[in-house]
């Protein structure tokens, strides 16, 4: 896409406006398979929290990938994009065994984290498979607020409590399909990714009818020219030639699974929004827009930085600004930020907004969700209507008072 495209799709469909890119999906889904195309049997599901737009969705089923979900909603959701429950795997956490049936029922892969919730589950369901998600106790990300691999952390069994689990598959004879383990987002470290997955190897040899090793993902992808990023590359070279060693030694071919989301996604959005006001104080240069974090949280939630280009004069002499919504809080995008000389009106193109943007937007201070716009073979397709007043209104109950 290049800017005359953007501004196209800001008239056409108003702003603000998310655009995603299918070309850069599919390029980023094709390099992840180049890196591991010596493993066998390899998946990638498409982790859904990261975007899950249904016709985002559709485009990964026609790419062949299977769907990672941590809530029943997403289950139905990669269902009506028509995957095969076959091919969903649901990873909750502390859901209740209600909605555990519920997938059961959907006839989706389980995938649990907690030891009260097997042992339950295994009791009652001895015949349906399930992957065991551990807690590794490794840290393979920069940022405590994204990684869930800590000691701390909420997700997953401990890898400590693995006698715990051996004898609740015991005691339930219940079938034990798969192992999981996730370190958090925002790999860095190859090395310690590596010394994680080890740990999943000798967690995995205790069981002798597994049929895939999954390894998450919080692959990083670069947020700026010249940050750094994940190589998977070398990953893909240095755990392929390890996990088709682990496959020998347990006698059978298994599938090496992944749950990539913010690496399929994210290079492939931008947030498109128009400047309200610029506004001088005695220190600071605000470029005010017609958004906020209702739509765009990450800055404010995670401080994560975004590269913010200014589409309409992206030629201008640079300046520095803070750009900041009109939400009735502080909703800083950025501080002190050079960008080409803003005039109200200007368009500003937020970079990586293919993940974890759209599907955090709220409808805080009574503000519309904005439209989704899929770029697709030359063209700009509206997949997601901009919220009306009539949908703040849809839920609500007047009663008499």
């Amino acid at each position: 896409m290049i800017h005359a495209d953007l501004l196209k799709i800001t008239q056409e469909f108003g702003s603000p406006v998310y655009v995603y890119d299918s070309e850069k999906i599919t390029k980023q889904y094709k390099r992840l398979t180049e890196a591991f195309k010596k493993v066998k049997h390899l998946r990638l599901h498409y982790a859904v929290k990261a975007l899950s737009n249904l016709s985002i969705l559709r485009l990964f089923n026609q790419l062949g990938s299977a769907l990672d979900t941590v809530s029943i909603q997403e289950v139905r959701l990669g269902i009506a994009a028509g995957f095969e429950p076959g091919k969903i795997i649901f990873t909750p956490n502390g859901v209740s065994m209600e909605e555990l049936e519920e997938a059961v029922e959907l006839g989706v892969q389980i995938n649990i984290d907690n030891l009260l919730i097997l042992e339950q589950f295994g009791a009652k369901h001895p015949s349906v498979p399930v992957c065991i998600r551990i807690n590794p106790h490794v840290m393979a990300g920069g940022n405590t607020n994204i990684s869930v691999g800590h000691i701390d952390s909420k997700f997953g069994i401990s890898i400590h409590q693995m006698p715990h689990v051996l004898r609740i598959v015991e005691n339930t004879s219940m079938n034990i399909n798969g192992i999981h383990m996730h370190t958090g987002s925002d790999i860095l470290d190859i090395g310690v990714f590596l010394h994680a997955a080890e740990i999943l190897f000798d967690a995995a040899a205790q069981f002798k009818n597994l049929e895939f090793l999954d390894f998450g993902s919080g692959f990083k992808v670069p947020y700026h020219e010249g940050d750094i990023e994940t190589d998977v590359e070398e990953l893909g070279a240095k755990l392929t030639k390890r996990f088709n060693e682990f496959c020998k030694s347990y006698g059978r071919e298994l599938t090496l699974a992944f749950e990539p989301g913010k690496f399929l996604v994210s290079e492939a959005g931008l947030f498109l929004a128009k400047v309200n006001v610029v506004k001088q104080t005695t220190s600071t240069v605000f470029a005010q827009i017609d958004s906020g974090f209702n739509h765009l949280i990450r800055p404010m939630f995670y401080g994560s930085k975004h590269d913010i280009i200014n589409i309409s004069h992206p030629k201008r002499n640079k300046r520095f600004y803070s750009v900041v919504g009109y939400i009735c809080e502080t909703d800083t995008f950025a501080n002190n930020k050079m960008i080409s000389e803003i005039s109200e009106g200007d368009i500003l193109a937020f970079k990586n907004a293919g993940a974890y943007c759209y599907s955090m937007a709220s409808n805080y201070n009574s503000r519309f969700r904005p439209p989704e716009v899929l770029w697709h073979k030359g063209k700009a397709h509206l997949i997601r209507q901009r919220e009306t007043f009539e949908d703040i209104m849809r839920n609500q109950i007047e009663v008499a008072l």
